[in-house]
C-alpha cells in the first residue's frame, strides 16, 4: 500500500518540531563549532517554518521535503556531537 502523503507530512512536521525541542547545543557557542551548531539549528527552524507554510498552502510535497531537509540538518548535527539529546526518544539516528 502506498504511503499516505498527508499523514507522512504531518508526522515528519511533528518529528522535526519534537527534535528541535529536544536538542540543545552541546558546544560553547563562541567557538567555531558553536557557530556551526547555531547555523544548523537556524536551518532546521527555517525548514520547519517553510514546511508549515507549504502545508498551510496545500503543498504537501514541498512541506514534506522541507520537514525532511530540516530534520536531516539537525540529525547530522547530533551525529557530529554538536547537540545533546535525551536517550530513548527515538528521534535521532544516534539512539
Amino acid at each position: 500500500m502506498p504511503a499516505d502523503l498527508a499523514e507522512k507530512t504531518d508526522r515528519y512536521g511533528r518529528m522535526l518540531a519534537d527534535a528541535l525541542d529536544e536538542a540543545t547545543v552541546a558546544v560553547p557557542r563562541e567557538t567555531p563549532l558553536g557557530g556551526a551548531a547555531v547555523e544548523i539549528e537556524e536551518m532546521a527552524v527555517s525548514y520547519l517554518e517553510d514546511g508549515r507554510h507549504f502545508r498551510e498552502n496545500d503543498d504537501p510535497v514541498n512541506a514534506l521535503a522541507s520537514f525532511s531537509y530540516g530534520y536531516g540538518w539537525l540529525d547530522a548535527g547530533v551525529r557530529m556531537g554538536l547537540f545533546e539529546v535525551p536517550e530513548g526518544t527515538g528521534l535521532f539516528t544516534t539512539e
